[in-house]
Parts: structure tokens; C-alpha cells; sequence
């Protein structure tokens, strides 16, 4: 196996807990390398996976791993767990599993899953929306379609995770989050393959030819898979097509790392919105 085979690489630290007597990871924790990075491999295309396995009528149970040790991973090394499929049968599919040292490959293994009733544990036919949902994202296709609107085409999508996130995550009192900018504002949704709304944001005239983005929420079991990314990068190109000069925004402080790698420079102190520390960040266009 090669690091260049997987799409998916998850990337973990060795804790000192997971280290045994002879100094080098115990042996069993390496399913549990595995299973972490199954779960990224869900989030890198987009799919909630609770979510989604109760709208297909089923969920994935391990019937089979096998494991193959070549070296040893020490304590504090920094791995990448590579996960793609392989066979998908008629009820099962097939995981490849691989844990690499830079490039190094340390342990590979195999995973194989049941699509099954979850109540009475009777395997079921592999749905097709799974099945294609695999195939796309190993043949490098895109996961999620970015549509640009208004509020009358996008807002109940955008409101269902803007209260996700906003109003039950991160207690922002309701009459805070909602105002009456959002029928005005252009609105960008994240729909994954299931047409599940994930992600949002929205852009509106800040001054002539300066847009303001905002509102950008992703939800936050899919953080981390790029889908914030492709909705910001939707509302840049769409200040752009109007003649917009520049983009800004007020970025929470957590967040200035994401938004500094889009191209936009922190200028001004930081500052208090809504009882969380903020920064000014602008983009010429």
C-alpha cells in the first residue's frame, strides 16, 4: 500500500496512553486508528453519518478486520490513516485500511461491513445512493454542490443550521442571529449527495463596492472536510461578479486561521460581537 492510493488520510498523534510496556503502540489500538479514521472518512464526504444511515433504513456493522504489522508507531509520532474502498457486494463493501509514518506504511489491514437493519441485525441490500456516494468520491468527484440565492429560494435551509450552530451550539440569543439584512443578502447552502443542507453563509453590500461576508456555519460534525471552504469561496466569486473591490468579515477568533488561508489579512484589535472575541479580516478582490 501507498500513501498515494488513498483519498483520505486522517491525521493522529500518538498519546502516551496508547504506548505498552515494550514502548510502542499496543497492538489493538490500531483498530482504533482504524475506526477514527472510517469516521473522517463519512466526514470527508459530507455525510452525517447517524443522520444519513436512519434515511437509508439501515447502518454498517463490522463483520470482519484483519490486521497486518509491518512496523511499529512509538509515542508522540504523528500518523496519517489512510481509508478507501474497495469491493462493495451486495450487502457488505470492503474498507482498505493503512497507517503510515510519512511514507512509510506500518500496519495495513482490511475492514469489511454489513448493511443491516439496525433492530434486528439482518443484512440489507447496499443502497444505491451508498454505493454511488463511494465510487464518486474514490474517482475524486466533488461531494458537495454549492447553490447561490436568495433568502425565498435558500432561507429555510439556511435558518435550519444557522440555529444549529448559532442559537443550540453556541448560545447566541435568537433575537441576535435573525434581522431583516437576510432578505436582502445573496445566500450560499452546502448540499451534500443525500441533499442534506450542511453548510451556509451569506454576503451582503457593506458599503459601494465593499461586500460584507457573514453568517458562515458549517455543521459541526462535517467541520474539517472543506465544505466552509467551497461556501466562502462561492460568496468571494459572487462579490466578484457583481464589481465588488473587496470582501470583509468579522471572523471569529478560533476561526482567523481558516479564513488568513482564503487570503484575507486581520487588520484593526480584536474586538467583542455577541460575547465572543472577533477580528476585522478583508480580501482585495
Amino acid at each position: 500500500m501507498k500513501r498515494s492510493e488513498f483519498r483520505h488520510l486522517e491525521r493522529l498523534r500518538v498519546r502516551w496512553a496508547e504506548v505498552d510496556l515494550q514502548k510502542i503502540v499496543f497492538n489493538g489500538h490500531y483498530l482504533m486508528y482504524f475506526d477514527t479514521a472510517v469516521a473522517g472518512y463519512w466526514r470527508a464526504m459530507a455525510m452525517p453519518y447517524h443522520q444519513t444511515m436512519a434515511q437509508l433504513g439501515g447502518d454498517l456493522f463490522v463483520r470482519k478486520a484483519t490486521l497486518e504489522y509491518l512496523a511499529s508507531a512509538q509515542y508522540d509520532d504523528l500518523l496519517d490513516v489512510g481509508i478507501r474502498c474497495g469491493r462493495i457486494g451486495n450487502s457488505s463493501l470492503r474498507l482498505h485500511a493503512a497507517v503510515f509514518r510519512g511514507d512509510t506504511l506500518l500496519v495495513g489491514g482490511e475492514l469489511v461491513y454489513v448493511f443491516a437493519n439496525p433492530a434486528t441485525q439482518t443484512s440489507r441490500p447496499v443502497p444505491a445512493g451508498l454505493r454511488t456516494l463511494l465510487h464518486d468520491f474514490e474517482a475524486g468527484q466533488a461531494m458537495v454542490e454549492v447553490r447561490v440565492g436568495g433568502w425565498d429560494a435558500l432561507g429555510r435551509d439556511a435558518q435550519r443550521i444557522r440555529s444549529t450552530v448559532f442559537i443550540d451550539e453556541q448560545r447566541i440569543p435568537a433575537e441576535l442571529e435573525w434581522d431583516a439584512a437576510d432578505a436582502q443578502c445573496v445566500h450560499a447552502v452546502a448540499y451534500n449527495r443525500f441533499g442534506t443542507a450542511v453548510a451556509t453563509g451569506r454576503l451582503l453590500q457593506h458599503a459601494p463596492g465593499v461586500a460584507r461576508i457573514g453568517r458562515m456555519a458549517v455543521l459541526q460534525g462535517l467541520r474539517g472536510a472543506a465544505i466552509g471552504r467551497a461556501i466562502l469561496d462561492a460568496l468571494v466569486e459572487a462579490a466578484r461578479q457583481r464589481g465588488d473591490r473587496e470582501v470583509l468579515l468579522h471572523a471569529q477568533a478560533s476561526a482567523a486561521g481558516f479564513y488568513a488561508r482564503a487570503g484575507f489579512t486581520a487588520r484593526g484589535e480584536p474586538f467583542d460581537e455577541v460575547g465572543i472575541a472577533h477580528l476585522e479580516m478583508a480580501r482585495a478582490l
